[in-house]
């Protein structure tokens, strides 16, 4: 049976950028649309409303893994170009910004504000997807939009659920101080990180690894077992019932009690060579 028609939807980050630009590039012809998050967008409070409720929430001291992992791949993407003829990459998918990637790969981008309103309804209508795939996406599907691609959708999660639902997965995983890092293909559901489990595979990482660097390699390897769970999807003509077990609670953005206990126990959200890696998203890799 033919690979199905993909609606792709990604906040492009560091932790998943090179990884999901990899993913459009090997699987152009199969995408139908990408959908790219709009993290400054109006209904979250735009960007000073994010920074202020972080502050309020986790203190100053998160603000460097924020702008490490969102603020300067953000602030340097229009830049590219020129980084990129800098580095010596241009024509590299790993290193080229998803938007772009997608303008020479000739497929349909669209900044999404509301992954659920009416421009990605058009979308659906216009491009006819066979189903969606989530890969680093900051927005709750509903059950109408899911409903918009035939065979449903999937997710990309960098935790071994149920553990560590919700946004900064790593994070908790470093803070529960067991080694539990890992990545999870699951089935999407109009509810956060919940649906039925397709693949998952446990990670090992070196004991320095940071929450940043942890994400960056669950992205990567993440990669991996999308392909395959497409791969049964092709092969079946639908997504695999997959296997469904208790949901855990949501663990959302970490609160200040939770950083500084991080910090006394010598863990790291981020350090320089995550400043680095962000700073040159650009090259040749």
């Amino acid at each position: 049976m033919a690979s199905p028609r993909i609606a792709l939807f990604a906040l492009e980050a560091l932790p998943n950028a090179r990884a999901v630009r990899r993913f459009v590039a090997d699987h152009a012809d199969a995408i139908a649309f990408v959908g790219l998050s709009n993290v400054e967008r109006p209904a979250t409070g735009g960007l000073v409303g994010q920074v202020r409720r972080h502050l309020v929430r986790s203190g100053p001291g998160f603000l460097p893994y924020l702008g490490v992992n969102f603020g300067l791949p953000d602030l340097l993407r229009p830049l590219s170009p020129l980084t990129q003829r800098l580095a010596g990459s241009i024509g590299t998918p790993e290193a080229t910004p998803l938007a772009a990637l997608c303008h020479q790969l000739q497929i349909p981008a669209l900044r999404v504000d509301d992954v659920n309103g009416e421009d990605v309804t058009r979308a659906f209508a216009a491009h006819a997807p066979d189903l969606i795939v989530a890969y680093h996406f900051d927005q709750i599907f509903s059950a109408a939009t899911l409903g918009q691609a035939r065979l449903g959708g999937i997710n990309l999660h960098p935790s071994l659920l149920p553990l560590h639902r919700g946004p900064v997965p790593t994070i908790h995983a470093l803070a529960d101080g067991r080694a539990e890092f890992g990545v999870t293909v699951h089935r999407l559901a109009p509810a956060i990180d919940a649906g039925a489990i397709l693949a998952q595979e446990a990670v090992p990482l070196p004991a320095d690894t940071t929450a940043t660097r942890a994400a960056v390699r669950l992205h990567e390897h993440g990669r991996i077992l999308l392909d395959r769970v497409l791969g049964d999807i092709a092969a079946g003509g639908a997504i695999p019932a997959g296997r469904t077990v208790p949901v855990r609670p949501y663990r959302g953005f970490p609160d200040r009690a939770l950083l500084a206990r991080i910090r006394q126990e010598g863990r790291l959200l981020t350090d320089a060579r995550d400043l680095r890696d962000a700073l040159t998203l650009s090259r040749r890799v």
